[in-house]
């Protein structure tokens, strides 16, 4: 269920362009504020990010701007990663709208549960709240609907919850309250967001457009050449392999290994 299996980058966006559109979308933000430190970065982190003071001051979109910002680069890498793995199969089943009311819907119950019990001077951003909402979608599954979840990928949600609820409260910096309430809030929002769905399996192609060129027969004229090719499970996940290793040095950073 988790197993990404797109042969290139376009296909991934084609068959997940919410999920593509979100993690551009994290990119660009970081980009902007971080890597290039424009102006206009610093005047969207300002004005954008969750201040309790400021939404109770009527600044009501700072419930929703902090979903797409983040702390530096491993942060954004890591909640991107996060979308990246998780996403497609909830995107596949819920279909375009139902997997962004299930991404938003939990993230924004998260924020406002951190400005009713978070004092007023407390501030935060980042998408764990969605990401975790994401995982109470799965837990809700593992738990109610067996129908659509195999046992393997229920053993690793189990495996990533735990570990993602342990974090929450042994790293530092971390916003609890978002991460348990989006947690939450994808339970309770499960059965609405789930009713009328299939089970998904990343084997089975739902667009034709990918299968039909496996079925084309092609001609090449240099087939009998000796190319030196990188092998083919790097050059198929060459991006997936950059971004774990990049989450990997995130990790090892906010453990004071590096």
């Amino acid at each position: 269920m988790f197993i990404r299996n797109e042969r290139s980058i376009k296909e991934f966006m084609s068959l997940y362009p919410v999920v593509s559109v979100l993690v551009i979308i994290n990119i660009i933000l970081w980009a902007i504020n971080d890597l290039l430190q424009l102006q206009i970065g610093r005047f969207i982190e300002i004005y954008g990010i969750g201040f309790n003071a400021a939404i109770a001051d009527g600044q009501w979109w700072r419930i929703i701007t902090p979903i797409f910002l983040h702390g530096g680069l491993m942060h954004m890498l890591f909640n991107s990663f996060s979308l990246v793995l998780f996403g497609p199969a909830l995107e596949q089943m819920l279909g375009k709208f139902k997997f962004i009311l299930a991404y938003l819907g939990t993230a924004i119950t998260a924020n406002i549960a951190i400005f009713f019990l978070q004092p007023m001077n407390y501030a935060h951003l980042g998408a764990s709240g969605a990401i975790f909402g994401l995982f109470g979608i799965y837990v809700f599954m593992v738990m109610y609907r067996k129908d659509l979840i195999d046992q393997s990928s229920s053993q690793m949600i189990a495996v990533i919850v735990g570990i993602g609820l342990v974090m929450t409260f042994i790293r530092p910096n971390i916003s609890i309250l978002g991460h348990l309430f989006g947690f939450l809030s994808g339970i309770i929002y499960a059965p609405l967001l789930l009713r009328n769905v299939a089970s998904y399996s990343p084997w089975i192609r739902r667009r034709t457009k990918f299968a039909a060129d496996d079925d084309a027969v092609q001609f090449d004229p240099n087939r009998w050449r000796r190319k030196k090719r990188i092998p083919t499970f790097i050059r198929k996940n060459l991006l997936w392999i950059i971004i774990g290793f990049f989450v990997l040095l995130g990790i090892l950073g906010r453990m004071g290994i590096l």
